[in-house]
């Protein structure tokens, strides 16, 4: 009677009618009464323990038939194509067809591991492919003086990009752009890394807070804020010489130049001013005016040094200008010139009263005209000895004259007192009113009986 061969499924493998042999699959099977069948049982048995071990696949194979490859020393198990690792990863460039949960595939085309979950494939690792390099986190044993310190190290590029450490050390071996390593977050200082993007906790700093935590840690509240009101208990320092720059259109300035101070407004044709506050009002003592670059002072001025001018003085004042000082110094360092007082006027040059250094006296004038001003010591009692001077009494209270001559300025007649002029000799006077008689004329002939009363004089000249 012939056997017939099922398999797990249920699917008839081979008939095997009696006393033959049937080699469809890699196990020989055998049928009813066949002669040598003890041989073949044995055989299969040993196939089965060792699992078919050999340097080639077996031949015609059943799906789910295992195999152990001498070649590589690894169990492989037929998926109805081939042969494949039993329990490893699936080899190939594209993920595998049909997977079950569980498996695993090696993606030889990036050199990553996945799993299959069921419904997808998830990468175990590395999470980085052959062509990014070593990128990610990595654990790494770094020696110290201390000792051996494992760190979590990241990278990107195969760059180590920052080190995560549970203590601060120094490598024993040089770590490049890690000269030591702090706990906590250390980044490469090779790479000028920072830190960018939005911290939670940074933005939603507590600013009412005031204590500060331990190490270096500060309350919000003891940072200056940028977009309100706010002060300091604290030195504010500005260490560049660009200083410190106010108002909406950042005109006001606070500078230094080679250590010079500089307080500016740069707006064009603008002023500058210093105000005060005077029992609750507002003044202003400085001034300054942009477009002249005129100064206004309002008040009391105090010079306790020198004070130079090099233009003009003005003042519009209506008041007259006093001086405690008993002297007023001018011309002060400069080389001998005439220096003085001028009074301005309509005329040319104006008024003036000035030192005349080339003569060596003073002079005075208007219109470009001037001349001696005399003291009494530039005066004499002698006028016969010096001719030009201006003369003086003497200590006699005499006066010495070569000569005089008067011209004619008038004359004078008796009984005359209004009339000043001075007569000179030979003006023609009438007189002798001192004894109550008329007035006389004085003539070249002698007088009649008729010509006077009692006590007349009567002057006769010559023809």
């Amino acid at each position: 009677m012939a056997y017939t061969i099922n398999r797990t499924d249920g699917t008839v493998l081979a008939t095997i009618t009696d006393g033959t042999i049937d080699n469809t699959s890699s196990l020989t099977l055998f049928g009813k009464s066949y002669s040598g069948f003890g041989e073949l049982l044995n055989e299969n048995l040993v196939k089965l323990l060792e699992n078919q071990a050999s340097t080639s696949a077996p031949s015609s194979p059943l799906k789910g038939e295992l195999w152990f490859d001498t070649n590589t020393n690894q169990l492989k198990v037929y998926n109805g194509s081939s042969f494949s690792l039993s329990g490893g990863a699936k080899t190939s460039a594209t993920a595998p067809t049909s997977p079950a949960a569980g498996d695993f595939w090696l993606d030889t085309d990036d050199d990553q591991v996945y799993v299959y979950t069921g419904s997808a494939w998830q990468l175990v690792g590395p999470v980085y492919t052959s062509g990014q390099t070593l990128s990610g986190w990595k654990i790494e044993t770094l020696a110290s003086s201390g000792g051996n310190k494992v760190v979590s190290s990241m990278y990107a590029g195969n760059t180590r990009v920052a080190i995560l450490s549970a203590s601060t050390f120094t490598p024993s071996v040089a770590q490049t752009g890690f000269a030591s390593i702090s706990a906590g977050f250390t980044l490469n200082s090779t790479l000028g890394a920072v830190f960018e993007g939005t911290n939670t906790s940074a933005t939603f700093v507590d600013t009412t807070g005031t204590t500060n935590g331990a190490g270096n840690l500060v309350a919000g509240g003891n940072f200056l804020r940028a977009d309100a009101n706010d002060e300091t208990t604290g030195t504010l320092s500005i260490k560049n010489d660009t200083g410190l720059t106010i108002g909406a259109n950042e005109k006001f300035t606070l500078t230094t130049t080679s250590d010079n101070v500089i307080l500016a407004n740069t707006s064009v044709d603008k002023n500058f001013s210093v105000t005060l506050n005077d029992g609750g009002s507002t003044i202003t003592p400085i001034a300054l005016t942009g477009s002249t670059g005129a100064i206004a002072l309002t008040g009391n001025v105090t010079i306790t040094g020198n004070l130079t001018v090099s233009g003009a003085y003005d003042t519009a004042s209506t008041t007259t200008s006093t001086y405690k000082d008993a002297f007023i110094k001018t011309n002060t360092g400069n080389s001998e010139t005439d220096s003085g007082l001028i009074v301005e006027t309509g005329d040319t040059d104006d008024a003036r009263m000035f030192y005349d250094v080339s003569e060596n006296f003073w002079s005075a004038g208007h219109g470009a005209s001037y001349s001696q001003v005399i003291r009494l010591a530039d005066a004499t009692d002698d006028g016969a000895a010096n001719h030009s001077t201006v003369l003086k009494s003497s200590s006699a209270g005499g006066l010495v004259l070569d000569s005089l001559t008067m011209a004619v300025v008038g004359s004078i007649s008796e009984g005359d007192t209004s009339n000043k002029a001075v007569p000179t000799i030979g003006a023609v006077v009438t007189f002798g009113d001192l004894w109550g008689g008329s007035a006389k004329t004085v003539s070249t002939s002698n007088p009649t009986s008729g010509d006077g009363d009692n006590g007349d004089f009567w002057f006769v000249r010559e023809s």
